[in-house]
């Protein structure tokens, strides 16, 4: 156990650790619960989780949540529709979000899926450089899907730490559940699709939109 003023005192029963902080007018905060025993310390709590949640608010603002964006191509998409498509599927990429490619089929165009793992692997071939495949094509109805991720970071680079959860306060009721800020909406060109694909609005992912060139 460690008193307010950090020193060290021991290992001593809950009980009587309580009654400690409760005569500085403090609250016992366990602060290493995996150790045998606990490490607990006596402080301010309320002070302690007002500096956690603004630690934690600063981390946020730097921190990148993945998306997973979808960009559909036609098995006959044509040439300029295609380069558009891969300049988007690189910003993706390179924003760190994962990317879906999806072919979507169209009557007899499903008797012939080797047109669209031939758009596919050109768009591989595009992003080679920024990509890795999380997901071999698959056709599924009338879909051929790919799933792309990006190449981790080099190394010597770390990824952004994610904040560790406050500890609680011993015989304290349990805190609250820290508020979860809304998810900014995604850009308008989340999802990519062809000019003539009236028919797919409805057919996307809930977490995803579609926008039309």
């Amino acid at each position: 156990m460690i008193d307010d003023s950090g020193e060290q005192r021991g290992i001593m029963s809950t009980q009587d650790a309580m009654e400690l902080a409760a005569t500085a007018g403090l609250q016992l905060v366990e602060v290493n619960p995996k150790a045998s025993p606990p490490v607990c310390k006596i402080m301010d709590y309320g002070k302690f989780k007002y500096e956690t949640a603004k630690r934690e608010r600063e981390a946020k603002k730097h921190q990148k949540t993945s998306e997973v964006k979808e960009v559909k191509f036609r098995p006959k998409t044509h040439e300029h529709d295609f380069d558009f498509k891969l300049r988007h599927v690189r910003r993706f990429l390179g924003e760190g979000d994962k990317v879906r490619l999806v072919v979507q089929f169209r009557g007899r165009e499903i008797t012939h899926p080797e047109t669209g793992r031939a758009i596919l692997d050109r768009v591989c071939k595009g992003v080679v450089d920024l990509a890795t495949v999380m997901q071999m094509a698959q056709l599924e109805g009338n879909r051929l899907n790919m799933v792309l991720a990006p190449k981790p970071p080099r190394p010597g680079v770390a990824p952004p730490a994610r904040p560790k959860p406050a500890p609680a306060a011993v015989g304290a009721p349990g805190a609250p559940a820290a508020r979860t800020e809304p998810a900014d909406d995604l850009d308008d060109d989340d999802d990519l699709d062809d000019d003539d694909d009236d028919d797919d609005v409805g057919d996307e992912p809930d977490d995803t939109a579609e926008v039309r060139e």
